[in-house]
């Protein structure tokens, strides 16, 4: 499994509520993902936003996080997102009251 980190600085026209609509909006449009597992649209009061996200695999990853995805972060918020890739090696979900761990390294693209 791939966690990976993606923020943008917010343009000054976008503030909290804005930004609260937009995610509301496209966040259903993620569930066709290949790959993707689950999203966390993020956002902090220093001005930076973006998503925590989970894969199957790093190359889900980077082929999402590319063409018309990053054209659009581009356009929207006027810079490319800085991305970042974790491999996941243990997760503990207290909401399901489980902890899961990895031992094959994921996939590197």
């Amino acid at each position: 499994m791939i966690t990976a980190t993606v923020r943008y600085k917010l343009p000054a026209p976008i503030d909290h509520d804005a930004c609260r609509a937009h995610f509301h909006k496209i966040a259903p449009g993620f569930q066709p993902v290949k790959g993707l597992l689950s999203k966390h649209f993020i956002w902090s009061e220093s001005g930076w936003a973006g998503g925590v996200y989970q894969w199957e695999t790093l190359e889900d990853a980077k082929a999402f996080y590319s063409g018309a995805w990053l054209e659009g972060i581009v356009e929207r918020y006027g810079m490319k997102p800085q991305i970042e890739y974790y491999e996941v090696f243990a997760v503990t979900d207290n909401t399901r009251g489980t902890v899961q761990t990895f031992d094959k390294p994921a996939k590197a693209a």
